[in-house]
């Protein structure tokens, strides 16, 4: 395969076509092949990267998403940012995600910080 920069959909999909082909013959990451994948795969995502970014979640959704995950309740913030009606307030978009509080929110949740400050 000839290696380019992708520059069409029509590419792109040439691209995708004949990764899925390498997957389903599972190429070896060391072969010819399998390190053509590897350049194939960066091609596809700097491709997708530009014509089909993915948005970022909004802060408080993550935050709510992760206390889901995590089977924690708004009660269980009180203390570490203020009253239950100002954790609620914060939750519910009334109040502003300070920058104290996306790093207790990173700190004690895991989201990553880029996505509580976008």
């Amino acid at each position: 395969m000839n290696l380019k920069i992708i520059s069409s959909e029509k590419e792109y999909q040439q691209y995708l076509d004949w990764a899925d082909e390498m997957f389903d013959k599972k190429v070896l990451p060391e072969s010819p092949d399998g390190e053509n994948l590897q350049v194939v795969l960066l091609l596809i995502k700097q491709y997708e990267d530009r014509y089909y970014p993915v948005p970022k979640p909004d802060p408080i959704e993550a935050i709510r998403s992760k206390m889901l995950d995590l089977g924690l309740k708004n009660q269980d913030f009180v203390g570490k940012i203020g009253s239950k009606g100002y954790v609620s307030a914060i939750l519910n978009k009334r109040k502003p995600l300070t920058l104290e509080l996306a790093r207790l929110f990173h700190t004690e949740l895991g989201i990553p910080a880029d996505i509580l400050l976008s």
